[in-house]
């Protein structure tokens, strides 16, 4: 039995082209895989600790190979348990719309939470980093209001292109893509793109 973790990073819910074909791709997954565990994190819902001075200087001194203070090990302790909690899964499901030609803030502070040294990554002079996450795979879903897969807006796209570039340096290259685009567009034009999606999605859930 497989863990799937679904990572929600849209506030709009019912009115979020993102969560709405993650719920399908969930609907076909839980339809093909039914004894497997599905585990969702809402962003917008879950405590995340502030990465701030204590938890800083912590991944410096493990960098550094210098001990904690108590301050900076309970600090260190919280950036953990958020970590463990997303090792945990096999597979991963995210739906992410695109703020400002980029991410959420609060799928950043996520981030910025789980891709730490010696946690989801190593360093060393002599091979370089080396993601510690390998084996798993993942589906992620990006709405955007404008066309950014091509043309010159693509040369805007800091959304797809730093998620899955971020995906790789933690040892996570087995991914999928589904792109909602472009969900400002006239209505036959956006009930196309998510009709599409969701048969993507259908289809990648059978096999994943």
């Amino acid at each position: 039995m497989a863990k799937l973790l679904y990572v929600e990073s849209s506030p709009r819910k019912e009115r979020s082209y993102s969560i709405a074909v993650a719920r399908e791709f969930l609907k076909a997954y839980k339809g093909v895989h039914p004894h497997d565990s599905v585990e969702t994190l809402d962003l917008w819902t879950l405590e995340l600790p502030e990465f701030s001075g204590d938890a800083i200087n912590a991944k410096y001194k493990i960098m550094h190979g210098e001990p904690h203070t108590a301050g900076e090990a309970e600090a260190w302790n919280k950036v953990v348990d958020v970590f463990e909690r997303f090792k945990s899964a096999d597979k991963y499901l995210f739906s992410i719309p695109m703020w400002n030609f980029g991410i959420p803030y609060k799928l950043k502070h996520f981030i910025d939470i789980i891709n730490q040294p010696g946690l989801s990554f190593t360093f060393s002079p002599e091979s370089g980093y080396k993601g510690l996450l390998s084996g798993r795979s993942a589906v992620v879903i990006y709405s955007r209001g404008g066309e950014y897969l091509s043309g010159p807006a693509a040369a805007m796209d800091f959304q797809k292109t730093y998620f899955e570039r971020l995906l790789g340096f933690i040892g996570i290259t087995d991914v999928k893509s589904i792109v909602i685009e472009p969900t400002l567009s006239g209505p036959e034009l956006v009930k196309k793109a998510k009709k599409d999606a969701m048969e993507t999605a259908c289809r990648f859930a059978a096999g994943f």
